[in-house]
């Protein structure tokens, strides 16, 4: 597992009976998660500081009981800056654990000798992959099929001081935008996509992962160029293997050269040796 460890501005203080203690920045927040099967709390104290907490209702979704928690607020990951806000369905705009793949993905376009890298960011969602690929040095389309999250990524952008780089942000279902971009013969030196279990694009179209990743893969290996960099899938679909992810690229991109690879992400938790599993990756790179 590889463990999103250099954080400043957030942290897992605690976690026990479903639910985790969260620092981000200076404000405390409780949410559930379905990995923390154990009732034991490590730091019982910690459980009373917080600023707001999501609860699930028994029907299904929840609400934020919110004591002193700004409408907005920005936490820091190295020299990136979020937005942070409360959402529905216990979301913050941005997973934490993440940042294993921002640094992957900043040191990979780094180190490439390219003098320009056009990366296509898919499912991209508030923009955490695309603030990380920009501020390394490379034109980012950006694409989402939410108008809300779309421009939270452009606020993002901006407040990371990249609003002068070279990002397209467009508000579009993944599937359609990328069978244009076949047509119009538009190439990508990088792909990222972040699917959703289960959504609905901008017109009503329905996305499943397990009926649909496999296609859209061998959709986006036609507007990869002759000597593309990597392509990568993060998934928080439960049930599915990061293996899976790996064969899935490896059936697509076989005739390329490159390394496969895949696994599991997670987070520390602080003063513990216990460590969250968050999601899974699945890596081609040259």
């Amino acid at each position: 597992m590889e463990i999103a460890k250099d954080w400043i501005d957030y942290e897992i203080i605690d976690m026990a009976q479903g639910e985790k203690v969260e620092r981000w920045k200076d404000i405390i927040l409780i949410r559930p998660d379905p990995q923390i099967i154990w009732n034991d709390k490590s730091f019982p104290e910690k459980w009373k500081r917080l600023n707001g907490r999501y609860i699930r209702s028994s029907s299904g979704g929840g609400h934020w009981e919110c004591k002193k928690v700004p409408e907005v607020w920005q936490v820091k990951y190295k020299e990136l800056i979020f937005n942070i806000r409360t959402m529905g369905f216990k979301h913050t705009g941005l997973f934490p654990e993440q940042a294993v793949n921002w640094d992957w993905m900043i040191n990979k376009i780094k180190q490439s000798k390219r003098k320009e890298l056009n990366i296509l960011n898919l499912f991209a969602y508030t923009g955490g992959a695309t603030v990380a690929c920009s501020y390394a040095g490379a034109n980012v389309v950006h694409v989402d099929s939410s108008k809300g999250m779309v421009f939270w990524a452009k606020e993002n952008i901006i407040s990371s001081g990249l609003e002068n780089n070279k990002v397209r942000f467009i508000v579009d279902d993944v599937t359609k935008f990328v069978q244009r971009e076949i047509r119009r013969g538009n190439k990508y030196d990088a792909i990222i996509m972040d699917p959703p279990s289960y959504g609905r694009g901008k017109n009503g179209e329905v996305w499943q992962f397990e009926n649909q990743i496999y296609d859209l893969v061998g959709l986006c290996k036609q507007v990869l160029n002759d000597k593309p960099l990597f392509f990568l899938i993060n998934s928080y679909t439960t049930g599915i293997s990061c293996k899976v992810l790996e064969d899935i690229l490896y059936l697509n991109l076989k005739n390329r050269r490159g390394k496969f690879s895949s696994g599991e992400i997670g987070l520390p938790m602080t003063n513990s040796s216990l460590c969250l599993p968050c999601g899974i990756y699945g890596r081609w790179e040259c």
